[in-house]
């Protein structure tokens, strides 16, 4: 087996290295991350300059890009391979919620099943329990090979930060919701300029049963399907009378 991994925090996050020392007992790893933290950086591509690509450990690079720049240059011509699965992470936050709209791990593996590769993103909610959400990914790319799911189907995977033993199970789950995000922060830097802070995400909103937020809450691993197609079928209808009258 053939196991490719990206993530957002870079190359040198812990969470990326438990998670290619787990998956290195399933098969091949090979490793394509950014050179350095690019939390929020959602599905951006970059256009606008060339990305250098350095080797930094066997099947391993480092690239001067985004995560879905990684798992582009990764499976269009940077390795000689096809990877049989994608994952993405370890995280070292949670990516529950909107969090999705806006994560470069959650990212890499939407694009990962854009070319036709099944993917998982795994997050862990803070803390040092990377090897508990390993072990959790190991079982996951296991079931997922031999198990595989719909064409198009994206795991999103959020561990609570405790000991193997202390996780309450598995969950499947939907997205929960959070308030709007807190507002910038307005400062001036050491040369008189004026700087803004992107403001930290919103609180909890909708974290009730069968929720992400409740499941990890519980100390269960949330696991939500997620799809690309964003499109709203339910609205065509009133989206149909809303337009009448227009030219």
């Amino acid at each position: 087996m053939k196991i490719l991994l990206s993530n957002d925090d870079g190359y040198q996050a812990p969470g990326i290295n438990q998670l290619a020392q787990t998956l290195s007992e399933l098969g091949e790893v090979y490793v394509v991350a950014p050179d350095r933290n690019r939390s929020g950086a959602s599905n951006s591509l970059t256009i606008d300059r060339p990305l250098s690509v350095k080797q930094y450990g066997p099947n391993a690079y480092y690239v001067s890009g985004t995560p879905t720049d990684c798992i582009h240059l990764a499976t269009t011509g940077l390795l000689d391979i096809k990877a049989d699965i994608v994952v993405s992470g370890i995280n070292d936050s949670e990516n529950l919620g909107s969090d999705v709209l806006y994560s470069g791990t959650v990212a890499a593996a939407v694009s990962a099943r854009m070319a036709g590769i099944p993917s998982i993103a795994m997050s862990l909610l803070g803390g040092k329990e990377y090897e508990c959400a390993a072990r959790v990914a190991k079982q996951l790319v296991t079931r997922l090979i031999s198990h595989p799911l719909p064409a198009g189907t994206i795991l999103n995977v959020n561990v609570p930060n405790v000991a193997y033993e202390h996780l309450q199970g598995f969950e499947i789950t939907r997205l929960g919701t959070r308030e709007i995000s807190q507002p910038a922060t307005r400062q001036i830097n050491p040369r008189g300029k004026e700087i803004f802070w992107i403001g930290l995400p919103g609180n909890e909103d909708d974290a009730g049963p069968g929720t992400d937020f409740s499941a990890v809450s519980a100390q269960k691993v949330s696991m939500t399907p997620l799809k690309f197609d964003l499109t709203h079928y339910e609205v065509f209808e009133n989206l149909s009378i809303w337009l009448q009258g227009l030219v």
